[in-house]
């Protein structure tokens, strides 16, 4: 199947220290942790790696090892971090032909603190990735696409995720898309009005928290909004508004999609196929680093689905894969092939 994915592509610089050189601190009443760099301090690093990610590269990887026919439609500057995007993408038999470089802004790029938990600290250069144009998304580039695979958009190419969509699903493709938190924050009211182009809406619980005020205002107020405070069944809330899990699945599918995915890290994710709920528990896995867990889930999940796998084998596959990516420092070196993942899930 032909695949496109869209979105974000960076070089990651990852540096990992030990627990012992940098300190944690967290907030019990705000549920928050810290890491605490001394000012004017060296701080030395067991390992500083630089590799390629973001999120369209992670999910084109994910899809190509997949089988999947894959291109990547991403924006990079004219600069030599371009160049290893090419070779990287080259490397793994995805189309480079939809790449395009905007001359007066660098390449993305993150740089990424990774210690204690292993779940790094990310500064991010957005560069080129927010410069997608309407003319990258043509009706014409999308044709013949199977699959359309909506990565984070950032700055003025979340302004491109409405007619995206839309020629995406008009193209007769299969629409996912897993968006960051940004383009959920500040582009909500866009990406509820395109959600009825969209086939799977995935998020992680953080991300669902963060939307669930505008979806209340969105699909009103009513008796399910405000679940009781000592109901067992997961909640999501933010500034005073609660959903339930199966109330905010509700009502997203009501603008749209037909299968709607929440991650929860160690905690699982939670797929709802429309009358059918899905609980996947996390897989037990070695943590070496968090970066790109979400992103080898989402895809995986992605690739089971629009190829008609059963929605609970298709979650099971992509905890699978998710868990063997958190094996390792980068994003991509524990994506499985697809004879790799059927092993590991029979």
């Amino acid at each position: 199947m032909r695949a496109i994915t869209v979105g974000s592509a960076t070089i990651d610089v990852i540096a990992t220290v030990d627990d012992a050189d940098i300190e944690r601190m967290t907030l019990h009443n705000v549920t928050a942790s810290f890491l605490l760099l001394e000012p004017g301090r060296k701080v030395d690093a067991s390992s500083v790696i630089t590799q390629t990610g973001g999120g369209a590269v992670n999910a084109a990887v994910a899809l190509r090892r997949l089988g999947f026919d894959v291109s990547a439609l991403i924006k990079v500057g004219a600069d030599h971090n371009a160049e290893k995007l090419h070779a990287r993408l080259d490397e793994e038999g995805i189309g480079t032909e939809l790449i395009s470089e905007v001359q007066d802004e660098a390449t993305a790029v993150s740089v990424m603190i990774a210690s204690h938990d292993r779940n790094a600290a990310i500064f991010t250069h957005r560069g080129a990735n927010g410069y997608l144009a309407d003319a990258d998304i043509a009706p014409d580039v999308l044709a013949g696409a199977g699959l359309v695979y909506v990565t984070n958009l950032s700055n003025a190419s979340a302004d491109r995720f409405p007619a995206l969509v839309a020629r995406a699903k008009a193209a007769g493709a299969f629409v996912a898309v897993n968006p960051g938190i940004r383009q959920l924050t500040r582009k909500t009211g866009p990406l509820y009005d395109s959600l009825c182009h969209v086939d799977l809406f995935t998020c992680n619980r953080h991300e669902a928290c963060a939307l669930v005020p505008a979806l209340v205002e969105r699909t009103g107020w009513d008796s399910h909004s405000a679940p009781p405070p000592d109901t067992d069944e997961p909640i999501l809330e933010l500034e005073g508004f609660r959903l339930s899990f199966n109330e905010f699945f509700r009502r997203l599918h009501g603008l749209g999609p037909r299968y709607v995915a929440v991650t929860d890290g160690v905690c699982g994710a939670h797929l709802s196929a429309g009358t059918e709920m899905h609980f996947q528990p996390s897989v037990e896995a070695k943590v070496v680093g968090t970066a790109g867990a979400g992103d080898a889930f989402a895809a995986t999940l992605t690739a089971g689905l629009v190829r008609g796998i059963d929605p609970a084998w298709a979650m099971r596959r992509a905890a699978v894969n998710a868990a063997s990516v958190v094996g390792y420092i980068d994003t991509q070196s524990g994506l499985l092939n697809a004879a790799e993942l059927d092993a590991h899930v029979s």
